[in-house]
């Protein structure tokens, strides 16, 4: 039996990449298929091997760069340029609600995309096949952009076309998702996924603060008219997401077949995870308290957040490159904050971290209810409410990916990161759906009262987390005991000393 792959584990980033030290080691518990650290073609084995220093640093700077050219992608096939296109064309809430419901739902079919990439034995190869047809696929709506263009038809025909796409490419994305997930599971040591995970998002998040609302700038200046130009926009984005899998070319592949001669290995180690490893999934009740979790927040969320876009543009009477740069500000904030919240997640845990914040980013809702077209709403409340927005969000989402790997078991992690994704995208996508629906109804005042509907079930939402164990975090009681004002003030004063008489 081949020895087990050691890690060593850094305690601080230079240069915004992990540097491996002697001091320090941990398993990473993942068979390797090659380590190619100059060269973009895959050679596929079988067999563990000892993952080296340089295909380490080699593999997390490609991710990297992966995620800044996948974010500029994303930038432009969803969001508020997609949602502007839409708009253009004529969309209903309703359907913009399923421009944010369709991803979701299709997330249902991760638990069949896991069966299938455990199956294979390369993940960047399976990757690469399920990812490559999902964004080539829009070149299919450039086309039509193109046809509308040169045509005198329909233009709510667009729409149809849109969601469409929309669907299937989020089919296949699901498809492929878990598979990403568990080699970066595999790919980044334990103790240091809060800080690089961190400084990846923090890399996405500066190129989307400086390219959104240039593409919205670039969208609503060119001559031919903003549907024309986000369809030259849409077929550059393109070019730039294949460059964006051309990145995974340099990262270490992983291949899932192996994994079965790990796991005497991961047995071995005495890990907390220990517990559950023997037990159905769904007999592990401390996941089940995340699934109830992530699948309440993520209907709470979803309710309203899919429509503050169409908020300003319509209601409020915003033009795209108003909101665009308020989406920018949005990406600073999650840019100034992610690294700070790595280092705390990896300090004290994800669990707690994702109670704090979630409080705080359950009410934000409210805050949309104050916003205006005026002077003060333009200039002041709608770029705080993207600022705080944009810096709690980065906890969110730092954690509850993170929390992820906590819980699952290091032997299977595909099967419950495709369980997890399942149930986040169906209450996701019906969420979003109910909130099409609710946007319309004068019962509720429309967007005014879907805000506030939000922010009630968000806070119910983080009840189920409060019962979640995650092997590594502190209890909140002691984290507010810690807090310097209150330990001053709770600090114990002996009854001699205040007895004592004085002089």
């Amino acid at each position: 039996m081949n020895t087990a792959p050691v890690l060593e584990i850094p305690e601080t980033l230079a240069r915004g990449y992990p540097q491996i030290r002697d001091s320090e080691s941990e398993f990473v518990g993942a068979p390797l298929a090659k380590t190619f650290p100059t060269s973009a073609s895959v050679r596929q084995t079988n067999s563990l091997s000892q993952i080296s220093k340089q295909s380490i640093r080699t593999s997390l700077r490609a991710s990297t760069m992966d995620g800044v050219f996948a974010n500029i992608f994303s930038s432009i096939t969803s969001g508020v340029l997609l949602t502007n296109f839409l708009l253009q064309l004529g969309a209903t809430p309703v359907e913009i609600g399923l421009l944010s419901s369709i991803p979701l739902l299709m997330n249902f079919l991760q638990p069949l995309g896991a069966h299938f990439a455990d199956r294979t034995t390369s993940r960047h190869w399976y990757i690469l096949a399920v990812f490559g047809p999902s964004r080539l696929l829009w070149l299919i709506l450039v086309a039509g952009i193109a046809w509308f263009s040169c045509c005198d038809t329909d233009s709510h025909q667009l729409v149809g076309w849109t969601l469409g796409i929309i669907f299937i490419t989020n089919l296949l994305g699901a498809l492929g998702s878990c598979a990403w997930f568990s080699w970066m599971a595999a790919l980044v040591p334990q103790r240091l996924r809060g800080r690089y995970f961190g400084f990846r998002n923090s890399a996405a998040s500066l190129t989307n603060l400086l390219c959104t609302p240039l593409l919205g700038f670039a969208v609503m200046a060119w001559p031919g008219g903003s549907i024309q130009g986000y369809g030259v926009l849409l077929l550059v984005g393109v070019a730039i997401g294949l460059v964006s899998l051309g990145c995974q070319f340099w990262m270490t592949d992983v291949n899932p077949q192996a994994n079965c001669a790990t796991k005497s290995l991961v047995s071995q180690k005495q890990t907390t995870h220990s517990e559950y490893e023997g037990r159905g999934i769904f007999k592990d009740s401390n996941f089940l308290k995340f699934l109830l979790y992530i699948g309440l927040w993520t209907f709470a969320v979803n309710l309203s957040s899919p429509f503050f876009n169409l908020y300003m543009l319509k209601n409020l009477g915003l033009d795209l490159s108003t909101v665009t740069v308020y989406t920018g500000l949005l990406s600073a904030a999650n840019l100034v904050m992610l690294v700070f919240w790595g280092r705390i997640a990896d300090r004290i845990g994800n669990r707690p971290l994702l109670l704090l914040t979630g409080v705080l980013i359950a009410v934000t809702p409210l805050l949309w209810l104050g916003a205006g077209s005026d002077f003060i709403s333009l200039w002041v409340w709608l770029p705080l409410i993207h600022l705080v927005c944009g810096g709690l969000g980065a906890a969110i989402d730092l954690c509850n990916n993170n929390i992820q790997m906590e819980v699952a078991p290091k032997n299977r992690p595909s099967q419950y990161f495709a369980i997890t994704a399942a149930v986040s995208g169906i209450s996701g996508g019906v969420g979003a759906t109910v909130g099409g629906f609710f946007a319309g109804l004068d019962v509720i005042s429309g967007l005014p009262g879907l805000f506030a509907l939000s922010t009630v079930l968000r806070l119910v939402a983080l009840l189920p987390l409060v019962f979640v164990r995650e092997p590594r975090s502190q209890p909140i009681i002691q984290l507010v005991q810690n807090i310097p004002v209150l330990k001053l003030r709770l600090a114990p004063v002996s009854v001699a000393r205040i007895v004592q008489p004085r002089g």
